[in-house]
């Protein structure tokens, strides 16, 4: 379901033509269901979309069969499920949050943001750790233990050594960096630490400031021109910052070598294809998503500054060592930070995640007080709470039923907001207060009671006032409708029926066959001379195991030979495809597919012939899902009645 957030936010269609010239494309028991609606699903489960009358009618089938699945889980009353009806609750407010903010000041905060990409800041920092509910005493503590801290540093101590000091940083990595946190930019930081960043001059030290870990001061190291985004290749050889120090000396002596024979003019992608250990970019050679300013990649420092050391377009760097092993990188292309209209949607959605939200979220309720006359009368209404809370309620001591008034809190629109509504706030939320004065307590309590009630009414409001938002409530519904009733009718019933998985398996034996396939050694070698080398222990030295004969052929060069064994299919098996009639029992020739060089040593040759239960039960679980759903959605069809308006439908083409 988060694939389906990601579509919404960023993809809101405006629908504001919905209304009343919105003709009816089909009906499903007299009930109408839109063209727009139907619109709306197929625009966005189809990239390139076709108007003919031959794909509008196969997404139309597609369409009644998702409807059908919807009303059927209506029926069995899903919607009425309290974990579903919470979770679409979560997703409403999800998307309710682009229109619960001020646009004005939402640009002007994703405008500050773009600009502040353009540069990375160097900070080091100092953090005394304060819980979010600490006293009014702990927190003065901890604020002047910085300010000590700080008056040090002012007084000619480095910002180094007071981050170490006994009673410095709180930062559990202050003793190793000494609180450096090397070069950032806009939203690699919590929002306040980066304002904080952003607006001290190098070589400065902050005031102190709070973020949800406690105070902090930051120092300034260095401010330079965000370095851009890249596009490298890389060449690794797996070796983790944990494996043993005989693998990593393997690894590096495996990267040298590969290096030097860069240096002499091998081919990169060559070398990738034969030797890389990254699954993910060996097919491709070597080719990594792009990473730095804008995106969303982040790559380990050692890597990312060996990348951008590199000058122009194809250079390769020395080996680099990172905590994955060691690289041999290639930059490909090199780009500046995007221009702002190339960025504008991605910052957006960013500033909406983070606590800048909160500054167009205050200044929206602002302006909803004033569009909806908004009166306070929370002087009087919160006398008896000023009485009713004390110390304990801490411990969650306060009852909501203890209340039994009608007092008016604030009206706006015309509507009351009462008392027990807050008064169940108080109870519910009594975790997230700071401990202190009574009074002071249940006016910070009040005031995010006030914003929540006002956000929430304004949210209520919203599928009437934007028919984009009341379409995708729509959809969220369905989609949650659909997955619990298929999971309940057909994915895990599929899976826990075992003797109707069985009995399906013995119908459709035919389908689940094996191929021609041998149980065998394979020695993959990187040229003629070695797999002749290689064949020639196997003769001559038929005492010595598979394992012995690699390390013997991989002294003077651990790129030699691989060596993996186990039962292929060689009809499926690219290297075995062409030699399939060939091969026979026992050391077979030497044989070249593409650039490598094989000695397969065939130890059983296994006949085609049909798989037994457990070697196809993944297969057999999909297939006999496909059935349950087809047999399911027959018996579905045939409870309701169903009428397409072709006309309608058709003049979506036009």
């Amino acid at each position: 379901m988060n694939k389906l957030i990601a579509f919404a936010v960023t993809c809101m269609i405006s629908m504001t033509g919905f209304s009343q010239t919105d003709p009816v494309i089909m009906t499903i028991d007299g009930k109408p269901i839109t063209k727009s609606e139907f619109l709306q699903i197929y625009l966005k489960n189809n990239d390139n979309p076709q108007y003919d009358q031959k794909s509008l009618d196969e997404y139309m089938v597609l369409f009644q069969r998702f409807k059908y699945k919807v009303l059927e889980a209506e029926a069995l009353g899903y919607d009425t499920i309290p974990r579903l009806v919470k979770e679409l609750a979560g997703y409403q407010k999800t998307l309710a949050r682009p229109y619960l903010i001020d646009s004005t000041k939402n640009e002007a905060l994703v405008r500050e943001a773009y600009d502040r990409t353009l540069e990375e800041i160097h900070a080091a920092h100092i953090l005394i750790k304060v819980e979010s509910n600490a006293t009014p005493e702990d927190t003065l503590k901890a604020h002047k233990r910085l300010l000590d801290l700080k008056k040090r540093i002012e007084n000619g101590e480095s910002f180094e050594a007071v981050a170490k000091s006994k009673l410095g940083s709180d930062d559990p990595t202050a003793q190793k960096n000494g609180g450096d946190l090397g070069y950032f930019t806009a939203f690699q930081m919590v929002y306040q630490f980066e304002d904080a960043a952003y607006t001290t001059a190098v070589g400065g030290i902050s005031d102190p400031f709070r973020t949800r870990f406690g105070y902090h001061i930051l120092q300034v190291k260095d401010r330079r021109p965000a370095r851009g985004t890249m596009e490298a290749a890389h060449l690794m050889i797996a070796a983790r910052s944990d494996a043993s120090e005989e693998e990593i000396n393997n690894a590096r002596t495996k990267i040298d070598e590969l290096y030097q024979l860069i240096l002499e003019g091998g081919s990169f992608d060559e070398l990738v294809g034969k030797y890389s250990d990254d699954p993910s970019s060996n097919g491709k050679n070597g080719v990594l998503p792009q990473f730095g300013t804008g995106t969303t990649t982040r790559m380990v420092p050692e890597f990312t500054e060996a990348a951008f050391a590199l000058k122009k377009d194809d250079d390769f760097s020395k080996p680099v060592q990172t905590d994955y092993g060691f690289h041999i990188i290639k930059r490909i292309s090199w780009k500046p930070v995007d221009s702002f209209d190339a960025l504008k949607k991605e910052i957006e959605k960013k500033v909406a995640k983070d606590a800048r939200a909160e500054k167009t979220q205050a200044s929206f309720v602002s302006k909803l007080k004033k569009e909806y006359k908004f009166k306070s009368k929370s002087s009087k209404g919160l006398k008896w709470f000023y009485t009713a809370i004390d110390s304990s309620y801490h411990q969650g001591a306060f009852s909501a039923k203890s209340y039994t008034g009608k007092k008016v809190l604030f009206t706006m629109d015309k509507q009351k907001f009462r008392a027990d509504a807050f008064a169940k706030y108080m109870e519910l939320n009594y975790r997230s207060a700071r401990k202190e004065d009574p009074k002071m307590v249940v006016d910070k309590q009040y005031k995010l009671w006030e914003t929540e009630a006002i956000l929430e009414y304004e949210e209520s409001k919203l599928p009437g006032k934007y028919p984009a938002y009341k379409a995708l409530i729509t959809e969220y519904h369905d989609g949650i409708m659909i997955y619990e009733v298929m999971s309940d009718k057909v994915w895990n019933k599929a899976m826990r029926d075992t003797s109707g998985l069985k009995a399906f398996y013995e119908l459709h034996k035919s389908d689940y066959q094996w191929g021609d396939r041998i149980d065998a050694e394979v020695f993959e070698c990187n040229s003629m001379e070695i797999a002749q080398q290689t064949k020639n222990l196997m003769t001559t030295q038929d005492t010595l195991t598979s394992s012995e004969i690699v390390k013997a052929i991989n002294e003077s060069s651990s790129l030699n030979v691989k060596f993996k064994k186990g039962k292929y299919d060689t009809s499926k098996t690219n290297y075995l495809a062409a030699q399939s009639s060939s091969l026979t029992k026992g050391i077979n020739d030497i044989y070249k597919f593409e650039d490598k060089f094989y000695v397969i040593v065939v130890l059983d040759q296994l006949q085609a012939g049909p798989k037994a239960f457990d070697e196809a039960k993944g297969s057999i679980t999909s297939d006999y899902q496909n059935y349950l759903e087809k047999e399911w959605l027959t018996e579905i069809e045939a409870k309701h009645k169903l009428v397409i308006n072709k006309e309608v439908l058709y003049s979506i083409g036009k």
